[in-house]
């Protein structure tokens, strides 16, 4: 999961399959996913250079556990040994981890929500002492910075009040969820604010004004209930 500068080229790359579930966590955790099919060559990529790839996602729904517990024990040979590795495996598959808590640092069931994976990445990022994940959250052309409060789309900066990045913000950290319009006035505006419905239909339809006509649809409206990033 890579960026487009020095600070976000670190990647997640995920062995052997790449899931719109992954996907979605890496842009949440600030990354952007890359499946890798051949294990022996990310050993290569990661001994050349360790420092292009934050986390490594081995996805054990995809092969057969022993495969993905060999891929593990590849990486955690490594001179030095690899880390943070994430394991996601079915719940069928629970007892494949038992006893080899070595071999990775920590796991996800496969039904996990992008949202938890994105958190269990940042977490073994946080707990092995690598690099933490960029602040960078990425959905198509728009990227989002999540500590200068700056946003762009396809390059060009978007020109936003306060409320309205906390609004694309909120949308852009919760893609494909369908959000109600009193969801967004609690989360974005607070629980103590009083406005009503309209205030979040005013936002709304000055973000898809900045976003321009090409990328006013990430905004879309589900009728009757609120909106939907994505």
């Amino acid at each position: 999961m890579s960026g487009h500068d020095a600070e976000r080229t670190r990647t997640a790359a995920c062995i052997p399959a790449l899931t719109d579930e992954l996907a979605a966590a890496g842009r949440l955790a600030g990354l952007r996913a890359e499946a890798v099919a051949d294990v022996a060559a990310l050993a290569a990529r990661l001994t050349a250079a360790p420092n292009d790839i934050a986390a490594v996602v081995v996805d054990a729904t995809s092969c057969s556990p022993a495969d993905a517990m060999a891929a593990c024990k590849l990486l955690r040979r490594l001179d030095p040994p690899f880390a943070p590795i994430l394991v996601v495996v079915g719940m069928d598959q629970l007892d494949e981890l038992s006893l080899r808590d070595e071999l990775f640092d920590d796991f996800a069931v496969q039904s996990a929500d992008p949202r938890e994976l994105a958190a269990r990445l940042r977490h073994v990022l946080v707990r092995t002492g690598s690099t933490a994940a960029s602040s960078v959250v990425e959905h198509a052309e728009l990227t989002v910075n999540l500590e200068n409060y700056q946003a762009a789309v396809a390059g060009r900066a978007l020109d936003l009040t306060y409320m309205e990045y906390e609004l694309l913000r909120f949308f852009a950290t919760n893609p494909g969820r369908v959000l109600t319009r009193e969801t967004l006035l609690n989360r974005v505006w607070g629980y103590e604010y009083y406005g009503g419905a309209r205030t979040v239909d005013v936002h709304v339809r000055r973000l898809r004004a900045k976003l321009g006509e090409e990328h006013a649809h990430l905004i879309s409206t589900v009728r009757s209930v609120g909106y939907r990033f994505g």
